[in-house]
């Protein structure tokens, strides 16, 4: 676009704007109220779908085969007996009341739970008579002394030792598988609520049971959202707390409370909207989800299934850069404006001039945000996606809500006589820090500082080699290691042979070919392979059930623990089978893998392994198909976001240079302006290497985030600097004036943006705590990268002042 064109547009849109300056202000309050009223009917989603990859191919085999088998949704309630083991009257009368509570819990498939008090939970032991058992706890059972030391001797001679009675006796576990409902589907009656289930869990049992004799331990994945959703309540205290903060630091910035006031009421306005829109696309979503062509849709892009714009613990972080970008424009605007009334402008006057100096550029830096969030559309998890649309919505609300409304308001209630003074006065100081930093584009310093540069970002590359794929953290890593939950986790982990981190691996046949020799000699032999992978710490499957009870018809003698193949002794073998081992049609047999860790390189290793023998031993007669279970998959999220990260740190990187270079026409803008972007980068991915945290699917986004807002920096200062060398400036008079102008709104800028995300160090929900850490570094390493660097670089690579370079046809923009 040519200069007289741009012109010719700011003029047009400024004569709209200050021209219907009253109709403005009430499509914009009607439109307040409007999505104000739509936010009441926002929902939080925890829709499994959303939260995997659906186009992986382990995960398609996962929902292929989620109507055969229970693979792994189900709830652990351990009961503990804190003053001595399980066999007490007092405490069993206890673990019954728990069982029978947890009985009537929603989404719990009642047929298939398990307690020490429910009939399916049997002992057997081999004697001269053959095979004899019967309940654990008998129906005669009374309490009595001999009654417990017979429910004593019926546990040690069960297989439930380290799986419902822990190693040490002391407590027992009540297994609650849930019914698999449809979570697509607008019926809430057919969906598991996660939030109602964690409820009734703390308030029906632990708040009723739990007490210095008894505590209560709780697990599964149903219990650990229902953590997360209850955790996402603070997020509303950290927004209130960061509101109030920011006012009265915009009051002690500008000493003008109604252009504070007039920002903040913009930056809640753009919140609103912003998830005012998101609720009016969740409804149009529920809608379009009843149609023919949503089926026709999903058919050809299954990938979209999971989108449907509910509030996720991951997407909350959008209302706070939301908040932040609308504030940093606001706060750009505002000084522009102070600036011209000091200078003796009309308020009037003053708000067209900075309307006309700040629109365009404040689009392009709109753009350039939007541009970081879009890229995240590329990540093939529902999660990311619905994350990139909601925010590029919150950037497109900021374009009117901030660069029009804050115009519109400002050129009525215009800015304080205390405001105009506090701004001469500073006009006329001279901070001593810019003249040192200005010093930085003489040669000797701007070598330093570029070798100074070159060792950071080689020590960054030394460190980020350590950067792994994945959680890191035992238990549940969205959580905190001191949370209630996984204080649980690592209860149970300790005193139960039960490991969270199961990988299953499905084993396809033929119909009603799964309990025949050839099938099964296959996965007997699978088994003892997995076995010997490092990190894996058991087995357990058809193949499991099978030689335990050839081994009880044969005297328990272990030298029967084999496979016979004989079919008549194979088949009888199955009589005893526990559900959940095969399917109804016998095609299906999930093989149990446990394992140590869910470790990048765990997981990795034993997905390696499967599929080397799935390749070697695949036939018409058993398949070996990953995979299932936590371990597969995270196992599957891992490999999604090994592929996407490169590719999501070369596109963003790829298109801000573009946009940089259609900004300013030059190559120089592209390496002044980015290469602070990328050391940036650099020091992150260290950081994270150094603080133990992996890149995941919280961790994968705010690289993007991170340099889409930041290169804002770099922007606003470049621009600056042009301007100033077209004028006939030497680099340094020039840089030493752009920060004099800019360089204090370019902190507070910075101070703004890191403090928005900073309140999310302090969540509950751990993955939040991180992103709101690594985003915090990077807004304030791209604020320092951009001030140290950007300078440096100019001084290598622009052109003498002689022939430097017309200004190009953009205004300075605000940061963020």
């Amino acid at each position: 676009m040519s200069e007289t064109r741009m012109s010719e547009t700011e003029s047009l849109l400024e004569k709209i704007v200050f021209g219907l300056r009253a109709p403005i202000l009430l499509v914009v309050v009607a439109l307040s109220i409007f999505f104000g009223y739509q936010v009441f009917d926002i929902e939080v989603d925890s829709n499994l779908k959303k939260m995997v990859p659906l186009g992986h191919d382990y995960i398609r085999n996962f929902f292929r085969h989620r109507d055969d088998l229970s693979l792994g949704n189900d709830i652990r309630i351990a009961v503990e007996n804190t003053q001595g083991d399980i066999f007490d009257k007092d405490f069993l009368e206890i673990l019954r009341q728990v069982s029978d509570e947890a009985f009537y819990l929603p989404g719990v498939d009642k047929g298939r739970m398990k307690s020490l008090w429910t009939a399916n939970v049997r002992w057997s032991e081999v004697d001269v008579d053959g095979i004899r058992g019967g309940e654990v706890i008998p129906p005669e059972y009374d309490g009595s002394p001999a009654a417990l030391e017979q429910v004593r001797q019926n546990v040690l001679k069960s297989d439930h030792l380290g799986v419902l009675v822990a190693d040490d006796l002391r407590s027992a576990i009540i297994y609650l598988p849930l019914i698999e409902f449809d979570e697509d589907s607008l019926d809430d009656d057919k969906k598991i609520d996660y939030k109602l289930l964690s409820e009734q869990i703390e308030t029906g049992i632990r708040d009723r049971f739990e007490s210095e004799d008894v505590k209560i331990h709780v697990i599964g994945f149903a219990k650990k959202i229902g953590d997360l959703i209850e955790a996402v309540k603070g997020v509303l205290v950290f927004f209130v707390a960061m509101l109030l903060i920011t006012f009265h630091l915009l009051v002690l910035d500008s000493r003008c409370v109604r252009s504070a006031a007039v920002i903040i009421v913009g930056a809640v306005m753009a919140v609103v909207w912003q998830l005012g829109i998101v609720t009016l696309l969740r409804k149009a979503m529920g809608e379009f989800r009843q149609g023919e062509l949503w089926r026709a849709l999903i058919e050809q892009y299954p990938t979209l299934e999971p989108i449907q714009f509910g509030i996720d613990p991951y997407s909350m972080l959008v209302p706070f850069l939301v908040f932040a970008i609308s504030v940093s424009h606001g706060v750009q605007y505002t000084n522009e404006m102070m600036t011209r009334v000091a200078q003796g402008e009309s308020d009037m006057t003053a708000a067209r001039n900075s309307f006309r100096t700040l629109f365009v550029a404040g689009l392009l830096a709109l753009i350039s945000d939007a541009i970081g969030f879009v890229t995240l559309w590329f990540v093939d998890i529902g999660v990311i996606r619905e994350l990139a649309i909601t925010a590029s919505v919150g950037v497109a609300v900021i374009i009117f809500t901030k660069l029009v409304f804050a115009p519109v308001v400002m050129s009525y209630i215009g800015v304080s006589p205390a405001a105009v003074r506090h701004r001469q006065q500073k006009t006329q100081q001279v901070n001593p820090v810019w003249p040192l930093i200005a010093g930085l584009t003489t040669r000797p310093a701007a070598v330093v500082s570029l070798l100074l540069a070159l060792v950071l970002a080689a020590a960054g590359w030394y460190f980020r080699q350590d950067l792994q794929i994945g959680d890191l953290d035992a238990g549940a890593p969205e959580l905190h290691p001191d949370s209630r939950y996984n204080r649980d986790n690592a209860f149970i982990t300790a005193n139960y042979s039960v490991s969270a981190d199961v990988l299953v691996v499905m084993v396809e046949t033929a119909p009603m070919q799964c309990s025949g020799y050839p099938v099964l000699s296959r996965i007997d032999r699978f088994m003892g392979h997995m076995e010997n992978v490092a990190g894996v710490d058991s087995t357990a499957s058809l193949v499991t059930v099978a030689k335990h009870v050839v081994t009880g018809f044969n005297e328990g003698n272990m030298k029967w623990s084999s496979l016979p193949q004989v079919p008549a002794i194979l088949n009888g073998s199955m009589i005893y089978l526990p559900a959940g081992f095969t399917n109804v049609a016998c095609t299906l047999v999930p093989v149990f893998v446990f394992l140590d860790d869910h470790r990048a390189a765990t997981l990795e290793r034993a997905v390696q392994a499967v599929a080397a023998f799935a390749r070697e031993n695949d036939s018409n007669i058993a398949r070996f198909v990953l995979a299932s279970g936590s371990a597969g998959v995270e196992a599957a999220t891992n490999q999604t976001i090994a592929e996407a990260q490169l590719r999501i740190l070369l596109l963003v990187y790829g298109v801000v240079g573009v946009m940089v270079l259609l900004s300013f026409r030059s190559w120089q803008s592209v390496v002044c302006i980015v290469l602070p972007l990328v050391l940036t980068s650099l020091l992150c991915e260290a950081l994270m290497a150094l603080l133990g945290i992996g890149v995941k699917v919280a961790t994968l986004p705010v690289i993007a985030l991170g340099v889409g807002i930041g290169v804002d920096y770099g922007i606003y200062l470049y621009a600056k600097l042009m301007r100033f060398l077209a004028t006939g400036m030497d680099l340094r008079s020039a840089y030493r004036e752009t920060l004099r102008t800019t360089g204090r709104s370019v902190v507070f800028t910075c101070l703004t943006l890191s403090l928005s995300v900073g309140f999310w160090i302090f969540s509950g929900i751990k993955f939040q705590s991180d992103m709101g850490l690594l985003l915090t570094f990077m807004f304030l390493w791209n604020m320092v990268g951009a001030i140290w660097l950007l300078p440096v670089l100019a001084s290598f690579v622009l052109p003498k002042q002689q022939d430097a370079p017309k200004l190009p046809a953009i205004s300075a923009t605000p940061p963020g």
